[in-house]
């Protein structure tokens, strides 16, 4: 089931799903990292976007 577009609950903002365009895109802004550092920085610590945040030095 994709996700709800207009569902930007704290739930929405507290992980990051890299199989989904428009999240990919606001993280990638978000962080100012590009889409392959996400990845890579999802891959390693999973989708925590506060986990994401401290390995980017973005916390």
């Amino acid at each position: 089931m994709a996700d709800d577009l207009k569902d930007r609950g704290a739930q929405d903002r507290a992980r990051i799903n890299i199989n989904e365009e428009h999240e990919v895109r606001y993280w990638t802004e978000a962080l100012g990292v590009n889409e392959q550092q996400l990845r890579a920085a999802v891959a390693e610590v999973g989708v925590s976007a506060d986990e994401v945040r401290r390995l980017l030095g973005k916390s």
